[in-house]
């Protein structure tokens, strides 16, 4: 695959910022408020911290706004927590280290990987061997989403949380947004991922993949990207990104996508009474 020019690099993160930030990025949320350039949401105990860029705060007029979030999370009882996502190209470059002094502890970041639709749905066929469909399309989807739920936990581990009845709401809620795929070989799901539709933008995102490790190097995750890439496009969008560790980031480079930034989730929480 030939590697993107630098200004074509330039042009996905700006998608990325337009589209995947703000406004957009708290679809979802039960309610939503506004302090300066800050976007904060809150889903169910937690709060969440989007923005399409600081609007040049820095120094005191960032450490405000920063307590102003603190100040808005803290003044609900009902949260216990809330996260301030920061990108790699956040200015200013001290962000980080404002954060860590209002409170804030460091999560592991994780790459921004962007791929256009059209290219990674050409990139690979199914596999021989493989069943690659979409959840449900026998007819039974609890039984699928337990069974993708039931890899997901053998691939990291028994402690990974069980998201089974959450993903069923979320999918029936939005069947023509909220799609998830899996692969599989001998009537066993090896292989699985999500494909959800950004409301209003050029994007949908891939979440959650997992591929069992006897099944790995087969080229099946390649081809259950290109799967969910062509049911992209058949849902409008034009991109595809996804937010991956360093273990999966090579896989989805095999795959088609480019690193296009970074993202650290800063997280507050409530200290004890």
């Amino acid at each position: 695959m030939t590697e993107p020019s630098a200004a074509r690099l330039a042009e996905l993160l700006t998608a990325h910022d337009e589209d995947l930030r703000a406004a957009s990025e708290l679809d979802g949320a039960t309610d939503v408020a506004r302090i300066g350039p800050l976007w904060l949401g809150r889903y169910a105990e937690r709060g969440f911290v989007s923005y399409r860029d600081l609007d040049g705060a820095a120094g005191t007029e960032l450490d405000d706004l920063i307590l102003a979030a603190i100040v808005h999370f803290a003044g609900d009882p009902g949260l216990t927590s809330f996260e301030w996502k920061t990108r790699g190209h956040d200015a200013p470059a001290d962000l980080d280290a404002h954060l860590v002094s209002a409170g804030f502890v460091a999560a592991e970041p994780e790459t921004v990987m962007i791929g256009e639709t059209a290219v990674l749905a050409g990139m690979a066929g199914e596999p021989s061997g493989f069943l690659i469909r979409r959840a449900g399309d026998t007819g039974d989807l609890d039984g699928d989403v337990r069974a993708i739920g039931v890899l997901h936990r053998e691939v990291f581990g028994p402690d990974s949380p069980n998201m089974d009845e959450q993903l069923l709401v979320a999918i029936t809620g939005n069947p023509t947004g909220n799609e998830l795929w899996l692969a599989e070989a001998d009537a066993r799901v090896v292989s699985a991922g999500r494909l959800v539709r950004v409301p209003g933008g050029r994007f949908a995102g891939l979440f959650g993949g997992a591929t069992d490790p006897d099944w790995r190097h087969a080229g099946i995750y390649r081809a259950l990207t290109a799967a969910r890439a062509r049911s992209a496009i058949a849902m409008g969008a034009e991109l595809v990104y996804a937010e991956c560790t360093e273990f999966s980031r090579p896989i989805l480079e095999r795959a088609g996508l480019v690193a296009v930034t970074t993202t650290t989730p800063y997280i507050w929480r409530r200290p004890a009474p």
